[in-house]
């Protein structure tokens, strides 16, 4: 499908009743380092943020021979482990495919703000990193010039930078450096309420 053709149709944007922006790069540009300073900055300003985060590595955060391991072996499809400090739900797939993520937006509790690391084909506003210096960027076109979803683009030093993306899309760009103006640019795209 051409850009033309995209611009005319685009694809509907996923629906959540919590605001919710992605942030999308290839590895190693920095993406949870500055999801780690945009958390911070504005949890210090009493937003809630919740996080979901797309790994395409296998994961366990239990270990063998636990309890919880040990009924999750067993066959159980959840286990629920609470101590007085958090607690985490854990939910084998098994044979089910992964959930979407509209269905992940919906187990999350009310917040202010989710922030979705990686799910770079999901259907919600996005913000896309880039970097001079990491050769799968220069190798590779920009996303944002195909997926309409990428509302604004961030890298070192923004429109005052010496190495720029070629965008053909008239977006925002961020400085990657400046957590105050990404901060913003999130409210702004989220519609979230500046505290």
């Amino acid at each position: 499908m051409s850009q033309v053709q995209s611009q005319q149709n685009p694809p509907t944007m996923t629906k959540s009743s919590i605001p919710v922006i992605g942030f999308v790069a290839y590895s190693g540009t920095g993406k949870t380092t500055l999801i780690e300073q945009l958390i911070t900055y504005l949890t210090e300003r009493s937003y809630k943020i919740s996080v979901i985060k797309h790994t395409h590595h296998h994961f366990d955060i239990d270990k063998p021979g636990k309890d919880s391991y040990r009924h999750r072996e067993a066959g159980a499809s959840e286990v629920l482990m609470v101590s007085d400090q958090r607690w985490v739900l854990m939910h084998e797939l098994r044979q089910s495919s992964e959930p979407t993520i509209e269905e992940q937006l919906s187990k999350l509790s009310p917040c202010d703000l989710v922030i979705v690391e990686g799910f770079k084909d999901a259907n919600i506003p996005k913000i896309e990193l880039w970097r001079f210096e990491h050769d799968e960027c220069v190798a590779n076109p920009v996303r944002a010039n195909q997926d309409l979803f990428i509302q604004a683009i961030a890298y070192p030093g923004g429109i005052d930078a010496v190495h720029k993306p070629d965008l053909t899309r008239d977006i925002p760009v961020l400085d990657l450096n400046d957590i105050e103006q990404v901060a913003q640019q999130v409210l702004s795209i989220t519609g979230v309420l500046a505290k």
